[in-house]
């Protein structure tokens, strides 16, 4: 008893030193001791397009900070996938015009409601020609396709519902491309336990775990999507955030050859291509005049990370939130042909009515 005692008093001893102590692995989050060359690159080699970004008030909001933040970090246009549709995205358009006709380019968004209502698609197809009439450079399809809408009947749409069809291959017609999310990180589907990578942003974000049934399994979506594009050849799709195959570049690299009219966009998933530089440099050369900068959530304080990962040689530095990566990132060290092409040149390609005296090289 005395021994078992003297034992917890010794135990006290030390932890009211410090010693011992105990505490979670979310707050366990030192900095690395490890001296390396290498530094943080606050601004861009190249005028860059960022081919996804939100500004949910376009339409009434004061552009001039944001432009200043923009010419910061050397953003030459900055694409906002919120146009939404009707009057919104055209008084978005007319704020844009007046003010800074060639620093933004916006992408208009589809309205699903009622899908399964007699006229439905054809009064879809004809909003969306109206809205690139009024200004639209594009469309922007969010996740919640294949995830939470459906038809009157209370049927999940699908990403490839032959109800959308008419709506991708007008896309094709007006010479518009679509930026697309389906699904999420496939973790998300993954069991919740010690074996799931993206366990602490479930944990501190529990409203983004699904399962087979909440709604389907996710590859059911992943192929519904690949379905689309290979449907619609003379569309080009966007895939944001690689698809969710930056963590497996193999399979996308697949992916890639089956669908020409695929194109991918590395929103929100650097860190996937900040472990893996050298298999990602290679990805990256080889699919050079397919994948574009975007960053996707607003916050220029993160944009130096991105701008590290493609650009510098450098080793083991950090990511900026835990909860995504809990590892460092390196330099992809990427060729200045090869970022001028993800910076800009292929957007340019997409978006032609670009101004392209903000890009020296053009």
């Amino acid at each position: 008893m005395h021994l078992r005692i003297a034992i917890y008093l010794l135990l006290l001893f030390y932890m009211s030193f410090g010693y011992g102590q105990e505490m979670s692995f979310e707050e366990y989050n030192p900095p690395s001791t490890l001296v390396v060359p290498g530094e943080e690159i606050p601004r861009a080699k190249f005028p860059f397009v960022d081919i996804h970004s939100h500004q949910f008030r376009m339409a009434t909001q004061d552009l001039s900070e944001l432009v200043r933040d923009m010419d910061q970090i050397n953003m030459a246009v900055m694409v906002n996938l919120s146009g939404r549709s009707g009057e919104q995205l055209k008084r978005a358009v007319e704020n844009v015009s007046q003010n800074y006709p060639n620093r933004f380019v916006v992408f208009a968004n589809i309205n699903f409601d009622g899908i399964g209502n007699p006229g439905w698609t054809e009064k879809a197809v004809r909003q969306l020609e109206t809205d690139v009439n009024n200004g639209a450079r594009g469309l922007k399809i969010y996740k919640s396709l294949g995830l939470r809408h459906q038809d009157i009947k209370g049927k999940r749409v699908a990403v490839d519902d032959e109800r959308l069809d008419p709506i991708w291959a007008k896309c094709g017609e007006l010479g518009i491309p679509v930026l697309i999310h389906s699904a999420d990180p496939k973790s998300f589907w993954d069991p919740m336990d010690s074996n799931n990578e993206r366990w602490l942003e479930l944990k501190t974000r529990p409203g983004r775990k699904r399962s087979d049934t909440n709604p389907v399994p996710w590859q059911q979506i992943i192929d519904e999507q690949h379905r689309m594009f290979k449907k619609h050849p003379k569309t080009h799709f966007i895939n944001a955030h690689m698809g969710w195959h930056a963590n497996n570049l193999a399979k996308l690299s697949e992916f890639m050859e089956e669908i020409p009219n695929m194109y991918v966009g590395i929103g929100a998933i650097i860190a996937e291509l900040g472990r893996q530089p050298r298999f990602a440099h290679e990805f990256f050369v080889r699919y050079q005049d397919r994948i574009l900068f975007g960053k996707d959530a607003w916050n220029p304080s993160e944009f130096p990370t991105y701008f590290r990962v493609l650009e510098s040689d450098d080793e083991y530095f950090p990511y900026y939130k835990k909860y995504h990566a809990f590892w460092s990132m390196y330099g992809l060290n990427l060729p200045d042909e090869v970022l001028r092409k993800v910076y800009y040149k292929n957007a340019l390609k997409l978006l032609p009515a670009m101004d392209k005296s903000l890009f020296p090289e053009e």
